[in-house]
């Protein structure tokens, strides 16, 4: 990419005011050391906006812009589910997860699950948090953030991607480990505006050189026109064929997007993912803490405009009339030295293509503002957990205010520097990074179970929940993993992995309610006491939340 003056300006800028206001709000009161709450929870003290804010500069990273524009390119706008049905799961996290764990005063995940069953669940939780953090959602965010800058800045052949990885790793420390969640949700704001901003500029460049007269809607008619199959949200089995040949519904299986296993990985991430509801913790108040759960969803449905259609517009540039990939037509920066479609070069390559001098410095300012913050997010999460659930019980439990705060810093640089030294390796696994990520979710169905069981069934045991867990992992397996020797069609069976993680989570559950209604006929002494009151949600929350069903209800209603 050629990057001029005022390309490098934009992008040195950013860096400033990000730093600027990370340092800033960093700062401590004359006189005052901060405390755990200060470091871990921003004082209690953030206002319905940043909240929002945060939420989804934790949640977009590379893999948004990157992956979800690949898979626009490769299936279309059906991949949106993910965003438009997390819209709806943030409605529900605010309305019946929040009050309860506002109402607990809990620091971390994990917290909740001692002051519900047991400190050994709570132990073994935190644990597995920590691994996961550390060497996947870390690594991935480095090694897919530097190879996207190196896709976009230089050749795409990998020379920039140690210096990127250490780049961006150092930038997100150089104000979240000093400042903690106060300095990552303050310059979340900043950063959702820019990557937003960002995002929008390049699919509406994009649209008007797709559109024969140059006008915005009609580059959206356009592409629709063009390729009517890819704005189909439910996908029946062989109705969209990849460019590699990969039958779509494999990925997205019909209606699990709206009644399956949709609801199971979304669940679990918008609710009970220490990055991301640590944001909600930390609110003013419960209203205010809902108030920005509802403007995240916001920003939820408006989000597909900015990682999907992207690369749907990429398609209709690199296709013939009728809508069809040919040699001809199909620029050379997506076929690979083994002739497969690379359907993740569609946003860095609409970046190069169209995006003029001069522009293409806010855009890179965009892609770093997703990666940093999604970097910084889980940096201070994973010194939240391990301090609060792993320090505090078992290291130091006489530990001062300063002697957490200084743990905290400690242990999300550790984790840095391990993910800095792993995220390189990850280019070397090939298709076993994928199986990395998706065997990882095989444990999310398990511990979603033990967190409704927790929640919602008075009666529900600890023993009931370690049952819960442990069984979750071979009912998974029996839908995923057949043994050499064995067929498929002789006892084990093959499904999509939505499949799966649903009949995985109805299946732990009800281990979880079994062994619990056997072991006890009275509710648990730790039960948690439901009533109206709890739930009841303010009239901003409400009117919030009717437009949320009712906008997402219209988009599914059309692009059917």
């Amino acid at each position: 990419m050629n990057l001029s003056f005022w390309d490098y300006f934009v992008f040195i800028a950013y860096c400033l005011l990000i730093l600027g206001i990370g340092l800033y709000v960093s700062r401590n009161k004359k006189g005052q050391e901060k405390s755990a709450e200060d470091y871990f929870l921003a004082g209690k003290s953030l206002p319905w906006w940043a909240i929002g804010a945060s939420l989804i500069a934790a949640n977009i990273s590379a893999e948004q812009f990157i992956g979800m524009s690949g898979s626009g390119f490769a299936i279309g706008l059906a991949i949106a589910s993910y965003e438009w049905m997390a819209a709806i799961t943030l409605l529900i996290v605010g309305k019946f997860f929040l009050p309860i764990f506002i109402n607990k005063g809990i620091y971390t995940i994990p917290g909740f699950v001692e002051k519900r069953f047991s400190t050994n669940l709570k132990t073994i939780l935190a644990v597995f948090w920590l691994a996961l953090f550390v060497f996947v959602n870390l690594t991935s965010v480095l090694y897919l953030g530097a190879r996207a800058l190196d896709t976009i800045v230089g050749t795409g052949d990998g020379s920039m991607m140690v210096y990127s990885i250490i780049g961006l790793g150092l930038f997100a420390a150089a104000y979240s480990l000093y400042g903690g969640l106060s300095a990552v949700a303050w310059t979340d704001v900043a950063q959702v505006v820019l990557l937003i901003g960002g995002g929008l500029m390049t699919t509406f460049l994009a649209l008007e050189h797709v559109s024969p007269t140059g006008n915005v809607l009609d580059g959206f008619t356009h592409i629709m026109q063009v390729v009517p199959e890819k704005f189909s949200m439910i996908i029946s089995k062989g109705e969209i064929i990849d460019p590699n040949g990969k039958d779509a519904w494999w990925d997205l299986p019909g209606l699990a997007v709206l009644i399956g296993g949709m609801w199971v990985a979304n669940v679990y991430y918008w609710g009970f993912n220490q990055y991301i509801i640590q944001r909600t913790l930390a609110a003013k108040s419960l209203p205010e803490a809902q108030k920005g759960i509802a403007f995240a969803a916001f920003l939820k449905i408006l989000l597909p405009l900015i990682v999907v259609v992207p690369g749907i517009i990429a398609f209709v540039l690199n296709s013939d009339s009728t809508g069809a990939l040919t040699p001809a037509t199909l620029d050379p920066s997506f076929v690979s030295d083994t002739g497969s479609i690379i359907n993740d070069n569609a946003w860095p390559w609409l970046v190069r293509s169209f995006i003029p001098v001069g522009l293409k410095g806010l855009v890179l300012a965009a892609l770093a503002a997703a990666i940093v913050s999604s970097l910084a997010s889980m940096l201070n999460s994973t010194a939240t957990i391990f301090t609060m659930d792993i320090y505090k019980p078992y290291i130091n439990k006489t530990a001062t205010e300063k002697q957490t705060v200084t743990t905290g810093r400690v242990t999300a640089a550790v984790a840095l520097v391990i993910a800095m030294f792993i995220a390189p390796l990850l280019g070397n696994l090939g298709q076993a990074f994928q199986f990395i990520q998706e065997y990882t979710g095989i444990v999310s169905p398990g511990i979603l179970a033990v967190f409704i069981a927790g929640l919602f069934f008075k009666r529900a045991t600890n023993n009931g929940a370690i049952w819960g867990v442990i069984c979750s992992i071979p009912i998974a397996f029996y839908f995923k993993v057949a043994p050499n020797g064995w067929s498929d069609a002789a006892i084990f069976v093959t499904i999509p992995f939505m499949h799966q993680m649903f009949i995985t989570a109805i299946a732990s559950l009800a281990v979880i309610l079994a062994i619990s209604y056997y072991e006890s006929k009275v509710a648990d002494a730790k039960g948690i006491p439901l009533n109206k009151e709890l739930f009841k949600t303010g009239p901003a929350f409400n009117i919030s939340a009717t437009l949320v069903l009712i906008i997402c209800a219209i988009l599914y209603a059309v692009f059917w």
